[in-house]
């Protein structure tokens, strides 16, 4: 699948623009604070429905105007699927092939990204939240249906643990409605944490000989779940509900006295070794960033595998990050056969083939002021 071409309207800093995409490589070009990361957020929105750098959607509405607008012709399976994104103060609508989705979930999935920027090469060492949301949007871009019980596993925590504040306070002390919101954050827990243990063995089996590869074979990779409850990676959908079941009954004084639910999916985390040892404990940086990158190619591979094309890459100001060695690796790898858009200052510091045959776009205050490359 490529992406074929993307029109902005009102969106940040571009009042208004339509470009043209390579089916293969795309360089944007520009300095900080131009809009070359803001052309990279607009593919990811188009995608994810939502953006990677804000949780606040009226944000992506250039200053002034009431609407944003995001539309982009999608090459997929041997037909162009149009996609459309538009933001107002009152929420958001996606249409797909022109018609209107009526949950976002049936349209995710309908492009797949794969996204690598500075902040993933602290996937390793950085917080759990950026773990939990690396596997929630993988898992959500091939199995759609699980970001609907993310969405209602949160929806359901929020409110479970507003319930447990007051129960704490004391301003109730029927647990009544308890023991309903339990009932109901487990089951939306139990298919979300089954989803993640089966992705988490898929992507296994990509990432570790794409880890080998990467160092010649002297490190071995493994991942590890942590889950909130003592529970086996292998564990079928009705072992996992009993034991959800058995815990939050144990447990509930104590999630009472701590005004908080303790346990769940939103408590979970993954552990990554090399050779045995905990690569965010004892792994150099080096280890730790090569970890990263075998993560995104395997997630590249996983998406290939799973829905029979492969992902548009974005590279976001990601390959500056990179040594000369570990660049050269992942180019070689993407080489006439994904999509990707590289954003960078200059492209001096990169020396490889594939940057030389791409498409080049010089961006600067919202604009594309210069093309350069093949068209074809």
């Amino acid at each position: 699948m490529h992406i074929k071409d993307l029109t902005l309207t009102n969106y940040r800093n571009y009042p208004s623009l339509a470009v043209e995409f390579d089916p293969k490589v795309n360089v944007i070009i520009g300095e900080n604070a131009q809009g070359k990361t803001n052309l990279m957020e607009a593919i990811y929105v188009l995608a994810f429905t939502k953006s990677y750098r804000t949780t606040k959607d009226n944000e992506l509405i250039a200053w002034d105007q009431t609407f944003a607008k995001v539309e982009g012709t999608l090459f997929k399976r041997n037909y162009h699927v149009p996609l459309e994104m538009q933001f107002q103060a009152k929420g958001k609508k996606a249409k797909l092939n022109h018609l209107e989705q009526k949950r976002l979930s049936d349209y995710i999935g309908a492009l797949n990204v794969v996204m690598f920027a500075p902040e993933d090469l602290n996937l390793v060492k950085g917080s759990p939240q950026v773990r939990r949301r690396f596997i929630d949007m993988e898992i959500g871009q091939v199995k759609p249906v699980y970001i609907y019980h993310l969405g209602q596993y949160q929806k359901v925590l929020k409110q479970r643990n507003h319930l447990l504040k007051d129960l704490q306070r004391r301003k109730t002390t029927d647990t009544t409605m308890l023991s309903v919101l339990t009932d109901q954050l487990i089951e939306h827990a139990t298919i979300i944490l089954a989803k993640r243990f089966l992705f988490l063995d898929l992507l296994m089996n990509w990432a570790r000989p794409i880890h080998e590869g990467i160092t010649q074979h002297k490190e071995i990779l493994s991942i590890a779940y942590d889950a909130s409850i003592d529970i086996d990676n292998d564990a079928d959908v009705d072992t996992i509900k009993q034991r959800y079941q058995a815990v939050f009954e144990q447990n509930q004084q104590k999630e009472i006295d701590r005004g908080s639910t303790l346990y769940g999916p939103h408590r979970d985390d993954l552990i990554f070794y090399v050779n045995d040892r905990n690569v965010q404990t004892f792994g150099s940086q080096g280890q730790q960033r090569t970890t990263a990158l075998s993560l995104k190619l395997a997630e590249i591979e996983l998406i290939k595998n799973e829905v029979g094309e492969y992902p548009v890459l974005l590279l976001d100001d990601v390959l500056s990050e990179l040594d000369r060695y570990r660049q050269s690796h992942l180019l070689h790898t993407i080489k006439d056969k994904v999509q990707t858009f590289v954003t960078t200052t200059s492209v001096n510091d990169i020396e490889h083939e594939t940057i030389r045959q791409a498409r080049v776009f010089h961006v600067e205050n919202g604009s594309i002021i210069k093309q350069e490359g093949d068209k074809s």
